[in-house]
């Protein structure tokens, strides 16, 4: 069993989502405060100016723009892609679309629900695989909220409980497999992964489109036995295709010696084409000797042989 080594790893940095909701009614809510507000202000200025006790209208000025107030921050306002689960009194009361809405004061709590495709971070895990080799593996989750009313009624923070969920899920299927089924079996996975929680989820008004796994860190060491044994299987393919490659150069020179011999002029051919590629260059020396002299000899040599013995 290869000990695990994981020091030289550098950490991974991820990104923030950004889940908070972004209110959009504060314009809406100064303008509706601020018109009446002025205009107001302008009448008990000239009430004042026309004898009126200031300290009385002063009250009454306080009060209105109290009431006012109360009554301008009842006003939200939902983005195209939210929308706002309402409580009333503690108890669910309706689900509200994008626009603008009202809340009653003091009776009314809104909860606003991102609709949109989320994403979410899957912490580094660290898992001993079925071949007993320790890796660490993280990934992401892509999700959306189906049912917003669920979202919140059935379960406390959906982002964190599905985040457990995953975690575990990764944990129990990378368990499972061996080192070589989880480096080339990715998408088996995750596949298995978003399969162990998916039907869980739905039921708290979730939809989890597709779980990725972004790395997987091994043991340094493992990695350099890893690489060693690549290069070995690299270095004997290499010897195996040369090996091939000298077989089929050795056929097809015998079958071309075997033509040439057929073919008195195809030597002699063969010869001058090799002279010619030798080039031009002052570096080569071509010493010619003819062809004529070479059979000449070899004539000679066979009479001799002959000669020798009368028998053969």
């Amino acid at each position: 069993m290869v000990s695990p080594s994981f020091e030289n790893i550098p950490e991974r940095s991820f990104a923030r989502p950004t889940t908070e909701h972004i209110s959009l009614g504060k314009g809406l809510r100064s303008i509706v405060f601020g018109i009446p507000a002025a205009i107001l202000i302008l009448c008990a200025l000239s009430l004042i100016a026309s004898g009126v006790p200031g300290p009385v209208v002063i009250f009454f000025l306080v009060a209105i723009l109290g009431l006012l107030s109360v009554f301008v921050n009842g006003i939200r306002v939902a983005a195209q892609w939210e929308k706002a689960v309402i409580l009333r009194l503690g108890s669910f009361y309706k689900v509200k679309n994008p626009g603008i809405l009202y809340l009653v004061p003091f009776i009314d709590y809104a909860k606003f629900v991102d609709m949109r495709i989320l994403t979410l971070n899957i912490p580094k895990q660290n898992v001993i695989t079925k071949d007993n080799v320790p890796v660490e593996i993280d990934g992401v989750i892509f999700f959306q909220v189906d049912d917003a009313q669920k979202s919140i009624i059935s379960i406390q923070d959906y982002s964190y409980a599905i985040s457990q969920y995953a975690q575990n899920s990764l944990r129990d299927v990378a368990g499972g497999l061996s080192l070589d089924e989880i480096l080339s079996e990715r998408e088996r996975v995750q596949e298995e992964v978003l399969e162990h929680f998916k039907g869980k989820v739905m039921e708290w008004g979730l939809h989890v489109d597709s779980v990725r796994i972004l790395d997987i860190q091994m043991p340094e060491d493992l990695k350099r036995v890893m690489s060693r044994q690549a290069s070995a299987e690299r270095e004997k393919r290499a010897t195996i295709i040369k090996a091939e490659g000298d077989k089929l150069a050795s056929a097809n020179l015998a079958e071309a010696a075997k033509i040439m011999t057929q073919s008195p002029g195809a030597m002699e051919l063969r010869t001058l084409q090799t002279i010619d590629g030798l080039g031009a260059s002052p570096s080569n020396t071509v010493i010619l000797f003819p062809v004529e002299i070479i059979k000449a000899l070899e004539s000679l040599k066979n009479n001799l042989l002959k000669q020798n013995n009368p028998e053969n």
